[in-house]
């Protein structure tokens, strides 16, 4: 959000944050998200990048196709460690994963 308008919400005596403060997130909570959200982001690209369906992939990962849509969607019910098996199984190196976790700076456009 540009800064002119944040200082004009603000003046008119909105509250301004993200969704953590909206959900009444931790810090650590919202670290959580983050690093689940760029996993899912991470294996959607790298299941498209290589020409693979959901179905695909599921089957080489022992899984269902519904539960690999899950997982690029983000469902609470999917664990961190399937994630990470599935891009192990799409050929992730550790380093790779890694790279898309890390947090980055956010500009404050």
């Amino acid at each position: 959000m540009r800064k002119a308008k944040r200082e004009r919400l603000e003046k008119a005596v909105w509250s301004v944050g993200g969704p953590e403060n909206f959900l009444e997130l931790s810090a650590e909570e919202a670290a959580f998200v983050e690093l689940k959200l760029a996993l899912s982001r991470m294996l959607r690209a790298r299941r498209t990048e290589r020409g693979l369906s959901q179905a695909q992939l599921a089957r080489r990962i022992g899984s269902s196709q519904s539960r690999v849509a899950k997982m690029e969607a983000s469902d609470p019910s999917v664990s961190v460690d399937l994630h990470i098996r599935a891009l192990l199984a799409m050929g992730a190196r550790a380093e790779d994963i890694a790279a898309a976790i890390a947090p980055r700076k956010r500009s404050a456009a």
